[in-house]
């Protein structure tokens, strides 16, 4: 179906009524099919375009619906959210976007789906019946079902993970390290010579930032706790700190554990020492990135990244995967993807103004098919992916100048919007290349994988346990971050931590600790 982009400022005032910001609106061509318009968000580097077109654009003609794509990127969402959600003038349904936190405190706005998915939606219902604990994990605390959910394709244990310069060590002389204190020191040769080989001595970033807590990831040979996967109380992004962990099996916040403690203490010498990226809480990602891909020379020598296709640019073959370093006590661990990680229990909510929302349903539940699932994650047919005659799927080598993950990216909705993926799909997927994107990633988690810890699931919260949430967890956050960031730049934590363990009593963390661990014990179905 042939797309017209059409970028639209909805400039006007809030005060107005009036959604404000920028927002590109993809049109069908006008037709015959059922109008509908749907709000979604994407990446910087995705591609409006690409993504739309080919499966989805053809499941749209199949289906009869002409939809009005309103497109907003993911750096701009996160201001216009509220507006939009406070405004009468709704789109029909959300794809991505939002999260069930939001739709959870505006029920009012949405409708649940539980009835019209069993009279509507046959490839769903399907999958519901052959898979009862996937429709139990899209099932809210309420008992109604406000979003279609997801099973991604194909998704590793081990999460972000460190990668190291293996030039920059060649260069050097050095071994790869294989605990904290030879970590420690390879960082520190990093910054005292001129591992990148310019001529340059003082331009060498040891440890730089990357993908997900950089925080996190350096001082994991200490704590030996997981991080939530995913924000436990929906109040940010991945990019954020994820404080919520598990510890003995129970749900702890992570910033008052020994582990992190000792963690952090060593983080800070680290920092002061300069091995670390001095602007670590200071740079927002365009900066990182520049770091990452600068032209000359390669400037960071470790990193915590999906994988080096993902985030160093032409530099990626020179950085291999580091193993899972030995703490103190000589125990590894990796942060591993939680509980159900490879799924989302909400990924696409219809608001009340939709007056057809059985048509728009019935068009969605194309998305739950095998041939779907590839598509929506890899890439239509011919651009990311192709279907073979024997049933199998292969995932295509990119064009020249595009990484695997990037491309992925750029021409599916990759990890937002309704899809289902069964095993037996993934074992019929395979990829043209290995030594990048998904392809490298699971092939690197298998060495990792007897390391992994256990991580924070996603877990549903009543509105009376988010009441809870919503009045004391953002100031906790907060406090704990500044301290963080505090102690790491400035040291000063084994001074202040008992004033500040009482301070996060002050703002009552117990209470927030005992609604995360009812909802837990009734997410593992022991309430």
């Amino acid at each position: 179906m042939k797309k017209k982009l059409i970028s639209a400022l909805l400039g006007v005032t809030m005060a107005a009524g009036m959604i404000t910001g920028n927002c590109s609106t993809l049109l069908a061509d006008e037709g015959d099919g059922k109008q509908f318009s749907v709000l979604i968000t994407r990446s910087d580097w995705g591609d409006s375009d690409l993504s739309l077109e080919g499966f989805v654009a053809e499941s749209q003609e199949k289906a009869g619906v002409d939809i009005d794509w309103q497109v907003y990127l993911d750096t701009e969402w996160g201001d216009k959210k509220s507006v939009v959600l406070a405004n009468n003038d709704l789109p029909d349904a959300f794809l991505g976007a939002l999260n069930s936190t939001d739709v959870n405190r505006n029920k009012e706005l949405f409708i649940p789906l539980e009835d019209l998915i069993a009279e509507n939606m046959p490839n769903l219902s399907k999958i519901f019946e052959e898979n009862p604990e996937f429709k139990a994990f899209a099932t809210a605390a309420d008992g109604h079902i406000w979003g279609l959910p997801q099973k991604k394709a194909n998704r590793p244990k081990i999460r972000y993970q460190m990668f190291i310069n293996q030039v920059w060590l060649d260069n050097l002389g050095l071994e790869m390290p294989d605990t904290w204190e030879e970590f420690q020191n390879v960082l520190k040769a990093f910054k005292e010579q001129d591992a990148n080989g310019n001529g340059d001595p003082n331009d060498e970033i040891p440890f730089g930032a990357g993908h997900g807590s950089a925080i996190n990831a350096f001082i994991l040979p200490f704590q030996h706790s997981g991080d939530a996967g995913h924000d436990a109380f929906g109040t940010g992004s991945d990019t954020k700190f994820y404080f919520m962990t598990l510890e003995d099996g129970q749900p702890a916040f992570l910033p008052t554990l020994e582990g992190y403690k000792e963690g952090i203490r060593w983080m800070s010498e680290c920092y002061q020492e300069g091995l670390i990226d001095q602007e670590l809480f200071t740079q927002d990602d365009s900066m990182k990135n520049a770091k990452a891909t600068n032209d000359e020379a390669p400037l960071v020598g470790v990193a915590n990244v999906w994988t080096p296709d993902s985030f160093f640019g032409k530099w990626a073959e020179q950085y291999v995967a580091m193993p899972a370093l030995a703490g103190p006590d000589g125990q590894r661990a990796v942060h591993s993807m939680p509980e159900m990680g490879d799924c989302e229990p909400e990924t696409f909510w219809i608001t009340k103004n939709c007056e057809d929302p059985a048509s728009l349903l019935a068009w969605i539940d194309e998305f739950y098919t095998d041939d779907a699932a590839v598509q929506l994650y890899y890439g239509s047919f011919g651009v990311g992916s192709q279907k073979n005659e024997d049933g199998t799927y292969t995932i295509i080598t990119p064009p020249d100048g595009e990484s695997a993950d990037t491309w992925a990216w750029k021409t599916s909705f990759r990890e937002a919007g309704p899809k289902y993926a069964s095993d037996d799909l993934n074992s019929r997927i395979t990829m043209e290349l290995d030594n990048e994107g998904d392809a490298l990633k699971l092939k690197l988690a298998e060495d990792l994988v007897q390391y992994v810890i256990p991580e924070f699931p996603q877990i549903s919260y009543t509105e009376e346990e988010l009441s809870v949430l919503s009045a004391y967890y953002v100031d906790i956050e907060t406090y704990a971050k500044t301290m963080q960031a505090q102690w790491i730049t400035q040291g000063g934590i084994d001074e202040e931590w008992d004033a500040y363990l009482e301070q996060l009593d002050m703002m009552q963390l117990g209470q927030i600790m005992d609604v995360v661990t009812q909802a837990y014990d009734r997410f593992k179905g022991e309430d």
